[in-house]
């Protein structure tokens, strides 16, 4: 197998040749393809220009640029990592994109790809009444949703909370990226504990959501990525409903929460049949986001509490 990459570093010469190539063996594994890329195509050439410090797009006429072999060497081997160690893409360049926006990422977050960046970028029309004033994004991870947040509503101030202070180390180094360090506030949180009495006119959260048994089937590609931020118990719910329950005491009259569950939908939807729940229909795919307003959380305080009775209240790890 070894002498595949070797002869490869050997024959090929070009930018179109190493990407060519390079989709051919990503096809051939079988990798993943669920982090940003679309086809082998566009994820070989991710990891061929990172090689060559180049962004996309790259222009036509350096398609055909022949490269030293110090290059070819650098690409071959990204590929040869993306096949062998089954790490995604973002991990091995360092970088994912998010609502238009590069963050750096690396094993100790998610690869940001939440479905939320479209509402982000739409302002969260038609359900926010106003530009808010203070935002919570809950579960911040990398904190490309509290950033997209922050320059999207210039005027806000936003929070951004996460149980894991390795994340909110790449958080930080995100924050001082696009220059919001003095509208991002940065906590250790478990959801809303060290928040005290505050309360947000929007708060958004990607919370861990994946079931026991879907987490089992996940191909190897996630096995890279921090289990807190995906596992969310037996029906992927532990997680969400302790967010629902405690969300009207953090959220200002007429505020907005809007939280991904993916395909946790079903069994929210088993859970609390009598909470309106508004589902957005996105243009650009993805799956089981949803609004809800403070208001009909308060409706729906009974069903919230009988739902969450039996769920952890939060996920701090005990000390030590």
């Amino acid at each position: 197998m070894g002498e595949r990459w070797d002869e490869a570093v050997e024959e090929l010469s070009t930018v179109r040749d190493l990407v060519r190539w390079g989709a051919s063996r990503l096809e051939e594994a079988g990798v993943w393809l669920g982090h940003g890329t679309a086809d082998p195509v566009e994820e070989a050439l991710t990891l061929v220009l990172h090689a060559l410090r180049l962004r996309p797009p790259l222009p036509p006429e350096l398609f055909g640029a022949r490269l030293t072999r110090r290059e070819r060497c650098e690409a071959v081997a990204l590929l040869r990592r993306r096949v062998e160690e089954r790490l995604p893409a973002p991990y091995l360049v360092g970088e994912a994109w998010f609502a238009g926006l590069p963050f750096h990422v690396d094993p100790r977050v998610l690869v940001p790809r939440s479905p939320i960046a479209e509402l982000i970028e739409g302002g969260f029309e038609p359900w926010l009444q106003a530009p808010p004033r203070r935002i919570l994004d809950l579960c911040t991870g990398s904190g490309a949703i509290a950033v997209a947040c922050a320059l999207a509503f210039p005027e806000a101030e936003v929070d951004a909370v996460d149980v894991s202070p390795e994340a909110l180390a790449v958080a930080r180094r995100n924050v001082a990226r696009h220059g919001v360090e003095g509208r991002v506030r940065l906590l250790r949180s478990d959801l809303y504990s060290a928040l005290g009495g505050r309360r947000y006119d929007l708060i958004v959260s990607n919370p861990p959501y994946v079931a026991e048994e879907e987490l089992a089937r996940l191909p190897p590609e996630y096995r890279h990525e921090p289990r807190l931020a995906l596992a969310g118990g037996p029906e992927g719910l532990d997680v969400v409903l302790a967010l629902l329950r405690q969300a009207p005491a953090h959220l200002e009259p007429e505020g907005l929460l809007v939280v991904e569950v993916g395909a946790a939908r079903e069994a929210l939807e088993r859970r609390l049949p009598g909470l309106p729940l508004t589902w957005v229909e996105l243009e650009r795919g993805g799956e089981g986001v949803f609004v809800v307003t403070r208001e009909e959380l308060e409706a729906g305080r009974e069903e919230l509490e009988r739902a969450a009775g039996g769920v952890p209240a939060g996920r701090l790890p005990e000390p030590g």
